[in-house]
C-alpha cells in the first residue's frame, strides 16, 4: 500500500474512533457536533487515501500546496472510472453527512437521538465496507469489535422514526409553547437534509423555518414539508445493528449527478422521474437514432463514440438496471443528445 494513503487510512481511522467515542459516552456536551464533525473527516480522508491509493491525484489543480475538499473527493469516488468505489446511494447519505457537519461547525443543528444513530451507524457501516473491499483493510484489524456504536432503541424504520419526532415538534411550536427555538434546531437538521437530496448546499434562514412552522401548525405532515426525506429509508445490512442510510427506489425516484461547477451545488441531487422513463433507451434504440442521423456510422463506431464520450461513466447518461436477474444497459436522452453533438461537430472539423 502507498505510504500516502496508508497515513491518510490511519488518520481516517482515528476520526471514526474518536466519533464513536463520543457517541457513546454519557455526557450530552457538545456530542452532536464532535460525533458529525469526526465522522466528516473519517470519510474525507478515507476518500483521499482511496483515491491516491488507486493511483488518483488528490492535489488542488489551482492551488497545488492544497488538497481536494468533501464534495471534490466525493464526486471523484462516485464518477471517476480510475478510483469509483461509491454507489449513488453511498453518494447521497455521504453528502447528507456534510452537509449536517456544515450546519454542526456553523451554526446549531440538533437532530433527534434517532436519527443520529441512523447517520452514524449507516457511516461506520459504509466506511468498514470501504476500508475491507477497496483498500484491503478489514475495520476490526485497526480497532477492536468492541468499537462500535451503542444504542438503547435503534430505530428499524425511518419513516416511523419522523412520526414520532414531528409529533413532538408539533407540541413544540404550538401556540402557546415557549420552545419554538428549540424546535427550529431540530427543524433545521431535515431542512439542511432536504436541500442535499435535492443536490443543494444550504442552510435554511429562519424565514424559510418560520413557514415550515407555520405549515406544522396547518397540520402538513412532514412529507410534504419534505418530500425528498421522505424518499430516505433505513436499509438493514449486515448481521447485527449495522444499518445502512439509502435512497429508496419503491416510487422510482432516480439519483443524478449535479455538474460540477454549479454555483450552490451538491455533488448528486434526487430526480423526480421514473428511472426507466429517465434512461428510456436500449443501446439498438440509441444506436438506431444515431444511424438514422448519420448513416455513415454503425454498430462499431458508435460503441466507439460512446467509450471515447465515456457516456456509461456519466450518471444522467447510463444506468444498469437488473431485472428478473437480467442486466439491463439503458440509455437517456441526455446520452443521445451527447452523441449527436459530438458526432456533429467531428463532421464539421
Amino acid at each position: 500500500m502507498k505510504k500516502e494513503a496508508k497515513t491518510l487510512h490511519e488518520k481516517a481511522v482515528d476520526s471514526l474512533v474518536l466519533a464513536v467515542d463520543h457517541f457513546n459516552r454519557c455526557w450530552d456536551r457538545g456530542r452532536t457536533e464532535a460525533v458529525l464533525i469526526f465522522l466528516d473527516r473519517a470519510f474525507e480522508l478515507l476518500m483521499k487515501a482511496i483515491i491516491v491509493e488507486r493511483g488518483g491525484s488528490i492535489r488542488d489543480k489551482r492551488d497545488r500546496a492544497m488538497t481536494i475538499g468533501f464534495d471534490q473527493c466525493l464526486r471523484k469516488c462516485l464518477s471517476d472510472k480510475q478510483v469509483k468505489c461509491l454507489d449513488a446511494e453511498d453518494a447521497m447519505g455521504l453528502q447528507n453527512l456534510n452537509s449536517l457537519r456544515d450546519a454542526a461547525q456553523h451554526y446549531i443543528v440538533e437532530p433527534s437521538e434517532g436519527q443520529l444513530y441512523v447517520y452514524a451507524q449507516a457511516a461506520v457501516t459504509v466506511f468498514s465496507r470501504l476500508t475491507k473491499d477497496v483498500l484491503s483493510l478489514p475495520l476490526h484489524n485497526d480497532v477492536p469489535d468492541r468499537v462500535c456504536l451503542v444504542s438503547a432503541r435503534p430505530p428499524t424504520d425511518f419513516g416511523t422514526l419522523l412520526d414520532l419526532e414531528f409529533a413532538d415538534v408539533a407540541a413544540m411550536v404550538a401556540p402557546g409553547s415557549r420552545k419554538r427555538l428549540d424546535a427550529k434546531a431540530r427543524l433545521r437538521t431535515l431542512s439542511v437534509l432536504e436541500s442535499s437530496i435535492g443536490g443543494e448546499k444550504a442552510q435554511p434562514t429562519d424565514r424559510e423555518l418560520d413557514k415550515v412552522v407555520t405549515r406544522i401548525n396547518e397540520g402538513e405532515d412532514w412529507r410534504t414539508i419534505f418530500p425528498g426525506v421522505a424518499t430516505l429509508r433505513i436499509d438493514p445490512e449486515g448481521d447485527g445493528p449495522e444499518l445502512t442510510l439509502r435512497i429508496t427506489n419503491n416510487q422510482g425516484e432516480a439519483v443524478r449527478l449535479v455538474a460540477e461547477g454549479t454555483p450552490g451545488a451538491a455533488v448528486v441531487a434526487v430526480k423526480k422521474t421514473n428511472e426507466l422513463d429517465h434512461y428510456s433507451l436500449g443501446f439498438n434504440d440509441l444506436k438506431d437514432k444515431v444511424v438514422a442521423k448519420f448513416p455513415e456510422l454503425n454498430r462499431t463506431s458508435v460503441l466507439r463514440l460512446i467509450s471515447s464520450l465515456q457516456i456509461q461513466d456519466n450518471l444522467d447518461c447510463f444506468k444498469e438496471f437488473k431485472i428478473g436477474g437480467i442486466n439491463h444497459k439503458r440509455y437517456s436522452r441526455i446520452a443521445l443528445d451527447r452523441l449527436i453533438k459530438a458526432q456533429e461537430e467531428k463532421n464539421a472539423a
